[in-house]
């Protein structure tokens, strides 16, 4: 998943490289106040204190208006260069630190960056709409757009001045002065209520772990686990118990192996319930609330809703477009996900449990149900699932074979906390391509779900090269211990450095299209792609061994994984579609038709999409959905499914065309992973396939195809 911070999204029109001007207002030591000195930019985490955001933030916004003022003053007739060129150099220092900001807050926050985050929400809003609400700079990008046809740009220099002038007419430079002040107060109450839903999420998920009182409570958790959860529950004041942490999503890790039935359901039931039981970081009120502020902003600026607005600058371009989609699959993963259901009865049944399967049953079942059917369990993988050779062997060793990537690991570059891993990329001609950042274990401080973030972004333009990080959240291991993933942690592992890779090869002039400035339903594309290396033989061969032997996974373990492919993707499908359709319908709604009983009008949402099946909760529910109220996926959760739709059709083309080999690569990779945003983004699928895209890969793909 790519996530966007909020803070970050509001200030588009910058990049880092050096200041325009002097930073002003901002002392010398404060290590914003100039360009990072290290390799390629890399930020100097071991400067950076927390006291240096606010300061810089002023000091950044205060430059960055009196640069816009300049443009926007400037005596001499509107020019490309003048215009447009000279907002993509300007709020260098603004960008910097809100870059740096916004990656760690949500990968390693504390009360004092919450704190600066709350404080900056608002007047980030506030700094964003000085820029794209003025009047003087919006009439010198509608001259330039006006004659756009008769400037001689290039394709890349015309295709930014375009999207300069939707950006601010969608930022409401049309609109009245009247409006403008109303369209501002939405914007800083928007920013707010995202901040508050966010911090809501993290701390009450935190609050929301599972204790129980003794250790054979947690058996089918291995024996490592336990003692995490024992020293997880000591931390949280729980002496001589354990504590069962929870992660962003209704289903939890542990669900799969916990044999005690009753604890399943607590564990559910603690995931379920979050942000909707009361309390200080109950989120109902946020959401109605939200809810409301997005229809009325969309409403000002002329759309019937906010989901119009949103997917009128994606691909998909209208609700139509994305209900259509969510309707047509709904009916045959519900039906799949009950055909499973009926799976996992029997062995229910058979065992005698005495149960109807619930939602806390799904995982446990589901793999001895795995087990009859393929005679394997997800159990046995994970021993030939190691982190490191996963990543180095594995995803690594992909980049290397498809695109010519050589890495290597170095320790002198400064890290914001101690599980953080660097490594220098570099190209297939031997010159360094970028810097990754590796940040896997899961934190109480850090956000859920797993991401992908720039400090530095490519761009000719400014002469800079990619600093990019992948997070995800992996269960650190007691110290000792191996880190040994399930399958859908290496599937992450590879979606997310797909991300990563987007972002390393972007080969653009202007920072506003540089690696992953693509629309939010084409972004998932091509890291979706990136997962089909995790099974290819070649790949998997040279990584998928046992963690004390070192031998391979053998070839029988293997084919079933492979014959497992479409187990038991009902389920998966309806709980995706689920959260999607969930999204759809808050933000589809005007403001007079907000509800305020928010789990009613889920659960009546879920039921009208005829997708309300207990046994398969939404992946997120309204309460603790930061995709969609949070900001960086709202009206857009459906992105996933919509980008699926390329991805299935792009796998295919490498299988009909050789799979692992580097002429497949070189061609991915020029026609469209180092174009970012600098073409319609179905042109760049285009120019890459040769041919519109096709549904039936992702189909056949789903299993959905024969229903």
């Amino acid at each position: 998943m790519l996530i966007v911070a909020a803070s970050l999204a509001l200030v588009n029109v910058a990049a880092i490289a050096a200041p325009v001007a002097p930073a002003t207002a901002l002392v010398a030591t404060n290590p914003f106040a100039k360009l990072s000195t290290l390799p390629f930019h890399y930020p100097a985490f071991d400067k950076i204190k927390d006291e240096h955001f606010l300061p810089a933030y002023a000091a950044g916004m205060s430059d960055h208006l009196r640069e816009v003022d300049t443009i926007a003053n400037n005596r001499k007739a509107p020019t490309f260069d003048n215009t447009v060129v000279a907002l993509e150099r300007s709020g260098q220092l603004l960008t910097r630190v809100a870059t740096t900001f916004s990656a760690l807050q949500g990968a390693n926050t504390n009360d004092t960056l919450d704190a600066i985050d709350r404080e900056m929400s608002p007047k980030l809003a506030a700094h964003n709409d000085a820029v794209f609400l003025n009047a003087k700079l919006y009439q010198r990008v509608k001259t330039l757009y006006d004659k756009r046809a008769k400037l001689g740009l290039d394709a890349e220099s015309k295709h930014l001045l375009e999207r300069y002038h939707k950006d601010f007419v969608r930022a409401g430079a049309k609109l009245s002065a009247e409006d403008k002040e109303k369209l501002k107060a939405f914007n800083s109450e928007i920013a707010t209520m995202q901040t508050t839903f966010t911090q809501n999420v993290l701390k009450e998920t935190n609050a929301s772990a599972l204790i129980v009182d003794t250790r054979a409570e947690l058996a089918g958790m291995s024996d490592a686990a336990i003692d995490a959860a024992a020293a997880d529950a000591k931390t949280r004041g729980h002496d001589g118990k354990f504590a069962v942490a929870l992660i962003n999503t209704s289903g939890q890790p542990p669900l799969a192996v916990l044999t005690n039935r009753a604890v399943r359901e607590r564990l559910m039931s603690a995931s379920l319930q979050r942000g909707s039981r009361g309390g200080e970081f109950d989120n109902r009120a946020v959401v109605v609330k939200l809810a409301k502020l997005r229809a009325d902003r969309a409403a000002l600026l002329g759309y019937p809703n906010f989901a119009a607005y949103s997917l009128e600058d994606q691909t998909a371009k209208d609700t139509g477009a994305v209900n259509k989609l969510l309707s047509e699959l709904a009916k045959p993963a519900v039906t799949n996900a009950r055909k499973e259901a009926e799976d996992i009865q029997k062995v229910i049944d058979l065992e005698k449990g005495g149960f109807k399967v619930g939602a806390a049953d799904w995982a446990f079942y589901t793999d001895k149900v795995r087990a009859q059917r393929f005679n394997f369990d997800a159990n046995q993988l994970k021993p030939y699932f190691e982190l490191d050779n996963v990543l180095v062997n594995g995803v690594f060793f992909a980049a290397e074979k498809l695109y010519g990537l050589k890495f290597k690991e170095r320790k002198d570059l400064p890290v914001y906390h101690a599980d953080v891993r660097v490594y220098d990329v570099f190209d297939a001609n031997g010159k360094q391509l970028a810097i990754f950042l590796a940040d896997m274990y899961a934190r109480s401080n850090k956000q859920g779900g797993a991401w992908m973030n720039e400090y530095v972004s490519q761009s000719g333009l400014m002469g800079t090269r990619s600093v990019v990080a992948n997070h995800l959240n992996i269960p650190k291991p007691p110290a000792g211990e191996p880190t040994l993933l399930t399958v859908d942690e290496v599937k992450t592992t590879f979606h997310e450095f797909g991300h990563a890779l987007h972002g390393m090869f972007s080969n653009v002039k202007y920072p506003r299209f540089s690696g992953t400035n693509v629309p939010r339903d084409f972004v998932e594309y091509p890291s979706q792609v990136n997962e089909m290396w995790m099974i290819a033989p070649e790949v998997l061969a040279n990584y998928a061994k046992h963690y004390k032997t070192g031998e391979a996974m053998p070839k029988e373990l293997l084919d079933k994984v492979i014959a497992s492919k479409k187990f038991n993707q009902g389920f998966l499908t309806t709980e995706y579609l689920a959260a999607s359709l969930v999204d759809q319908r808050w933000h589809q709604l005007s403001a007079a038709q907000v509800p305020s009983d928010v789990i009613g009008f889920e659960a009546a949402a879920l039921k009208e999409a005829g997708v309300d099946f207990a046994p398969v909760p939404p992946r997120y529910s309204t309460t603790y959905f930061s995709h969609s109220f949070s900001g960086g996926y709202s009206a857009g959760y459906y992105a996933y499914l919509w980008s699926e739709k390329l991805d299935a059709d792009t796998v295919e083309w490498f299988k009909e065309n050789g799979g692992l080999q580097r002429k497949n690569g070189d061609h991915f990779r020029k026609t469209l992973l180092s174009r970012g945003g600098t073409a319609d983004a179905l042109d760049l699928f285009r120019n890459f396939r040769g041919r519109e895209p096709k549904i039936e890969p992702l189909l056949n793909r789903r299993g959905l195809n024969a229903n």
